[in-house]
């Protein structure tokens, strides 16, 4: 198992997937990282659609051309009466739980030699139809997941820290 910063370093997104399947062992450690990822108020209000075989990657397509030749993706919902939202404003949580959940999936992936996507361009209407996903779920974020086929390159990541010391 590699430290944490050592993985964060090796992920990177992957566009470029062969046509191997991710093996169902390596698929629920990654939906595993997923489940124990932390939810606003401990809600858990996030459910997972596997996207696996020719004919549902096929439909995918009709809804966004990211995909990328993989074999597998999990469409990242959440159910929106289960969330937890702000007191103040009424704003859900779904989104950043979604978000929390593809990072630490993402991070498992890496760790199996999966390479992985975040996908946000989709259209949300058309996915949600074309899978029957019911309107009490919103979808948040596709994760394209496979083996790559691309060589990663470095890209500088510079963040501009102001630390302030008493």
């Amino acid at each position: 198992m590699k430290d944490f910063l050592s993985l964060a370093r090796e992920r990177y997104s992957c566009r470029s997937f062969s046509h191997q399947l991710v093996e169902k062992e390596k698929l629920e450690l990654i939906l595993e990282a997923g489940r124990l990822a932390p939810s606003a108020k401990n809600k858990q209000p996030l459910r997972f659609v596997i996207i696996n075989d020719r004919e549902a990657l096929e439909k995918v397509k009709k809804a966004t051309s990211c995909t990328y030749n993989s074999q597998c993706i999990i469409a990242i919902c959440y159910q929106k009466e289960e969330c937890w939202s702000r007191p103040f404003d009424g704003k859900l949580s779904g989104d950043i739980d979604a978000s929390i959940a593809c990072t630490s999936m993402m991070l498992e992936a890496t760790e199996l030699g999966i390479g992985s996507v975040w996908v946000m361009w989709f259209d949300n209407e058309k996915l949600k139809e074309e899978f029957s996903i019911p309107s009490t779920l919103e979808v948040s974020s596709l994760l394209v997941l496979g083996y790559p086929t691309d060589t990663p390159t470095a890209k500088a990541r510079w963040v501009l820290i102001y630390i302030h010391f008493q």
